[in-house]
């Protein structure tokens, strides 16, 4: 075929996908219509995921899995919103690595609204200012985010999604060279992650100035001459600041895993992970006895970490599995007033 041939083919296509499309949304309207008389939640997470597995298995043409989760999970956002529009709280600013997961699991289209604390977020969840919010729970070089654990404590929230995001950082700069950097800006724990560079290129020896977000560093490094930020991409593509060097992390694979929170219970997608709060009494013994149920009934523990909260220790155990397993809440009745359930949700991934 010619060139004009094939771009006629392509337009045929597209006309076809725009009423497929549209088809789509009327049969998501009428689900929408009766969810309404329900007040059953318009996100499903088990539901999208079990329809990204089925098209995944069928997929025989040149889309890659990635492919599918990017195309497919943006139409999922579009149908929501046009729906029934609900606000997602993040961890903020705009352009930080809580935004990117927010927008990854809910879209461009999405309503976000940026939130200046992780305690911030839960309250306007909790409030109702948003339906969803998104806060990081770990990373792979710097462990568990107390603020998190703290807020899953004090508030009455459920996890209803996990979402992983690699974490990248770049030198961003109005500077020519890095001999004309006087000052560095980025968040404490992002100066952590990218120490041996800073080293090996002599601006250990600069100011380092610790800011709020990554976000906020490229846009102070923008407004001031002499200045840099370790920073995200996309925060330095925000405030038009040139990048002078991409993924300068120590640890190429360092990830960051982040909780979506709502109002509401995932049913049981087949592939589930479960969060819990466990306070147990100081006697000796006491966390074996505890763990050997789930030996007993060969559950799978993905993560048990220690914890103050209020001045006392409690564990967050994670395990394979959702609550409302046969076995799992025989476990739950046994235990009911040491543990406090944080959620059931489709698991991404067994651990960072």
């Amino acid at each position: 075929m010619t060139l004009d041939e094939l771009r006629i083919q392509i337009d045929t296509i597209d006309d076809t996908l725009l009423e497929l499309y549209n088809k789509r949304m009327e049969y998501v309207h009428q689900v929408g219509e009766l969810k309404n008389t329900t007040g059953a939640p318009i996100y499903r997470p088990e539901r999208e995921q079990s329809i990204l597995n089925r098209l995944k298995a069928k997929n025989s043409g040149k889309l890659t899995d990635g492919a599918i989760d990017a195309l497919f999970l943006e139409l999922f956002a579009v149908a929501r919103n046009l729906e029934r529009p609900e606000g997602i709280a993040y961890l903020g600013p705009e352009a930080s690595f809580t935004h990117q997961a927010a927008e990854s699991k809910f879209g461009a289209m999405s309503a976000y609204l940026p939130i200046g604390s992780i305690k911030g977020v839960f309250r306007e969840v909790s409030r109702g200012t948003a339906k969803f919010g998104v806060v990081p729970i770990e990373n792979s070089s710097n462990g568990i985010v107390s603020d998190t654990i703290n807020s899953l404590n004090d508030y009455d929230l459920k996890i209803i999604a996990e979402v992983f995001v690699g974490i990248h950082h770049t030198l961003a700069t109005t500077c020519n060279e890095i001999k004309e950097i006087k000052r560095i800006y980025s968040k404490d724990i992002a100066f952590d992650q990218c120490h041996n560079f800073l080293q090996d290129v002599g601006l250990d020896e600069v100011e380092l100035i610790p800011v709020e977000s990554t976000a906020k560093a490229a846009k102070l490094a923008m407004s001031e001459e002499g200045a840099a930020a370790i920073c995200a991409d996309v925060a330095a593509k925000l405030y038009n600041l040139p990048i002078l060097y991409e993924n300068i992390e120590d640890c190429a694979d360092n990830k960051t895993r982040f909780f979506i929170v709502s109002n509401f219970d995932n049913l049981p997608s087949g592939d589930d992970k479960t969060s819990m709060l466990v306070r147990l009494p100081n006697t000796p013994g006491a966390l074996v006895s505890f763990l050997n149920d789930f030996e007993k009934f060969n559950i799978n523990l993905t993560k048990i970490k220690s914890h103050i909260v209020e001045g006392v220790s409690v564990f967050f155990i994670e395990f394979s599995g959702h609550k409302d397993d046969k076995e799992v809440a025989q476990i739950i009745e046994k235990h009911k007033g040491l543990i406090k359930i944080l959620g059931s949700y489709v698991k991404e991934n067994d651990d960072i």
